[in-house]
């Protein structure tokens, strides 16, 4: 790739302004064009900003001299409103947005979401269920033969066959369903550059099958002259899901540019999807270029009637300092897409972002993170994988710290403090996450100590998850004991400020490899914590996760033991239940779930009880009408029972003083759960 920074040291970026790309006829004369090269069909709300995938696309093929478009949440029932335009010189670029469109408008229930935050007012349904082919199809009526090019997360984490968690069935590639001709997966910049460069050089789409980090359809081998991995035929993977689970596995281990080889999967007689391996990671030079594109950083002034995009206001004065995650978690898709190699900005490029904040009227002196997927992650796990590659049957953090693990928070340390010092920032908060396991492998304090004195607002978020190891091992997650060390350290450490700074765990139900017996166990420790989390996370199957994989096959494609997974709505709605144990309206799911386990003896009265004794009024929490004198009753008691449980068996400082700030801060919103 070109660099970006030899473009803005010749001086052949002057002509770009910090204004909005074109989104009608109008903006395109008023740039004097007569024709989009690309056109860029979104299921976002036009935001200009770093943090949107769609921005950087844009913004990158603008500084190498392409004129892109945009047209944001088209109406999908309409042909005409991809149209509006006109014809692109070279194609159309599409995108689903920053999230899987089925995530964004279903719950883990398949239940319709309200909100969109990535919409104007946060209104739902400006954009379609699966937004990347329903898009696709829209431009195919109109023009037959134009390039088509689809990316963002929902076409990265489709781009083989896959198991579509809404339809419940095993889907083909979406580049056979959306009839696109390229994917371009994973973090773009490399790729559509070249992609770009290739139409433009007057080459046909169908030709473009050499470039990194995309995803094309062939109707034969022949080209294929390097070797490649044949993954099981379409046909064989939905009869078979220990073929998927195997197939899958092998998809997991050729993620990592330096070592994966190129995938071949044949979806229907005579048409073959192959996957070239992983774009390079970017440098930290090109990292820092993509960064400095004029971008607006702020939504598109169409929509200021509508309230805005709530999306931008998570995120506006937020710095992304690194990509990528050599974490490994079972549950997120990173791996797939962002990869396990950390790419990270210089210290030089993020301090002029956070000078340009400073300068915005509407900033209060608070940056809101600085970070990425995990943000204490500064460089990659070690010095081998910049030309090496990561290791393909091994995790860097997974089941233990890897001995070859670079161990240092140095220079994430060194970048808070310079930012800290800028003129006009008042505080510098860390809110994207930190890992905690490599946290514990540090056995210098200094970056838990600048954490704990300057960059928590009260409370410090961490993942632990779930505390049973039969359930973390299926997470990719460490041990408990780990967690548990964790606590103690930063109680020791946060002792130190004078401050009341609390730690708050995300736990998830319903994983794999959770039964009602290790969803039970963590009810038990959150009693004996003392508080009840006003957060639970399902397990949410998304596509091309090593954990959705577990969850269709009912095998763990590392080692191909079978693994319970709960499916049933009801069962994730007990598992779910029991964390959130004092809530009232779970009374009946986790009383259902106690009896049927055979754990009677934690109903009852006693502080080691969740619940008291009640006759369930109707079936799993939907009580009938009847005794309902008696089940106000029962709820009082309850509620006192509770409120003794958690005076009298609280044995964890860190965490009952979390219970005390949840409930002050639930006082003030007149939701106060305290029992």
């Amino acid at each position: 790739m070109k660099l970006l920074q030899n473009m803005l040291q010749n001086g052949e970026l002057e002509f770009m302004n910090k204004e909005f790309l074109p989104i009608s006829k109008a903006d395109m004369k008023n740039r004097g064009w007569e024709q989009c090269d690309f056109v860029y069909i979104i299921g976002d709300a036009y935001v200009d900003h770093p943090s949107f995938g769609p921005a950087i696309i844009s913004r990158v093929l603008e500084s190498f001299g392409y004129k892109v478009g945009i047209i944001a949440q088209p109406d999908w029932k309409n042909k005409e409103s991809v149209t509006i335009l006109g014809e692109p010189r070279l194609g159309f670029l599409v995108s689903a947005g920053n999230m899987d469109s089925m995530v964004n408008h279903f719950t883990v229930n398949k239940k319709r979401r309200h909100y969109d935050a990535f919409s104007p007012g946060g209104v739902m349904g400006l954009r379609p269920d699966y937004a990347t082919v329903v898009y696709c199809n829209l431009i195919r009526q109109t023009y037959k033969k134009n390039p088509i090019i689809i990316g963002g997360i929902e076409a990265s984490l489709r781009r083989l066959s896959h198991y579509d968690y809404w339809s419940n069935k095993v889907k083909r590639s979406i580049l056979i369903d959306s009839g696109a001709d390229l994917i371009s997966y994973g973090m773009g910049e490399h790729s559509i550059v070249e992609i770009a460069d290739a139409l433009n050089s007057g080459m046909d789409v169908s030709d473009i099958t050499y470039i990194k980090g995309t995803v094309y359809k062939a109707k034969s081998l022949e080209h294929l002259y390097d070797s490649y991995i044949r993954l099981p035929d379409f046909d064989e993977i939905i009869q078979d899901k220990k073929v998927f689970a195997k197939s899958f596995y092998t998809q997991y281990c050729n993620t990592d540019p330096f070592v994966a080889k190129t995938l071949v999967e044949k979806c229907k007689e005579k048409m073959y999807v192959i996957q070239n391996p992983p774009a390079l990671p970017l440098t930290d030079t090109e990292m820092d270029d993509v960064y400095s594109l004029p971008y607006t950083r702020n939504y598109h002034p169409i929509y200021e009637k509508q309230g805005g995009i709530p999306a931008l206001s998570e995120i506006k004065y937020s710095i992304t300092s690194n990509r990528g995650c050599f974490g490994g978690c079972s549950f997120c898709a990173l791996t797939f897409h962002q990869g396990r190699i950390i790419q990270v900005r210089s210290h030089e490029s993020i301090l002029d972002e956070a000078k340009e904040m400073v300068t915005e009227p509407a900033f209060k002196g608070n940056i809101h993170d600085v970070g990425g997927p995990t943000a204490n992650f500064r460089h990659t796990s070690c010095k081998k994988q910049l030309t090496k590659g990561v290791c393909q049957n091994k995790q860097c953090l997974y089941p233990k710290p890897c001995a070859n693990l670079t161990v240092d928070h140095s220079d994430y340390v060194k970048l808070l403090r310079e930012l800290r010092a800028v003129p006009g920032v008042k505080k510098v908060f860390i809110r994207s996450g930190i890992r905690f396991d490599y946290c514990m492998a540090d056995k210098d304090d200094t970056f838990m100590s600048d954490l704990c004195k300057y960059h928590i607002s009260g409370q410090l978020r961490v993942a632990p998850e779930h505390i049973s190891d039969n359930v973390l091992k299926r997470m990719g997650k460490p041990e408990n004991k780990v967690y548990q060390e964790f606590l103690n350290r930063y109680q020791r450490i946060n002792n130190k400020t004078g401050k009341e700074q609390f730690v708050v765990p995300y736990l998830m139900s319903s994983h794999p490899g959770s039964t009602m017996k290790e969803a039970i166990e963590l009810a038990e420790y959150i009693r004996d914590l003392g508080y009840m989390p006003e957060q639970v996370q399902d397990f949410y199957p998304t596509p091309s996760t090593l954990s959705t994989c577990m969850y269709y096959t009912g095998y763990d494609p590392r080692t191909m033991e079978e693994v319970y997974t709960p499916i049933s709505f009801h069962e994730k709605a007990m598992q779910r239940a029991l964390i959130q144990y004092r809530n009232p309206e779970n009374y009946d799911l986790v009383k259902e779930a106690l009896i049927q386990n055979h754990r009677e003896d934690l109903i009852g009265f006693d502080k080691k009880c969740l619940i008291p004794p009640r006759q369930i009024r109707g079936k799993a929490g939907h009580g009938s009408h009847a005794d309902k004198n008696k089940s106000n009753k029962g709820t009082s008691a309850r509620k006192m029972s509770a409120s003794k449980s958690v005076k009298t068996d609280n044995k964890s400082r860190v965490m009952k003083s979390v219970t005390k700030n949840t409930n002050k801060r639930n006082e003030s919103n007149g939701k106060n759960r305290k029992r």
